[in-house]
């Protein structure tokens, strides 16, 4: 962690505070998504046995801007949890504030079959 109150520095605690509380276990994975300056990602986690079950990201999609390819990601990632037969999950933000990509990964995700 940077020393300092840097966008980094809280974003990392925010991060920690959250991941304190949010827990995915076999029945109820956790859904993590991590957005960089240019691509969106998602992961879905079994936190017990230290696995990532289902992940999505954006780097292969090419139409759109950001937030369209994020909502892409959001339904790529619900569409491979449903072959995997997952349909609960606990959402972490990653420390990120829930709103443009962010919210636009859960919100597909929500609309083809996830529930959070």
């Amino acid at each position: 962690m940077k020393s300092g109150n840097t966008k980094e520095t809280k974003r990392a605690r925010r991060q920690k505070r959250i991941r304190s509380k949010v827990f995915g276990t076999a029945e109820k994975p956790r859904l993590s998504v991590y957005k960089s300056n240019k691509f969106t990602y998602a992961q879905i986690i079994d936190d017990v046995s230290r696995k990532t079950l289902v992940s999505a990201s954006d780097m292969d999609i090419k139409k759109g801007g950001k937030l369209a390819r994020a909502g892409e990601v959001g339904k790529l990632v619900a569409e491979k949890a449903k072959e995997k037969k997952i349909k609960k999950v606990v959402f972490d933000r990653g420390g990120f504030i829930y709103t443009g990509r962010v919210r636009a990964v859960a919100e597909n995700a929500r609309a083809n079959g996830l529930e959070f």
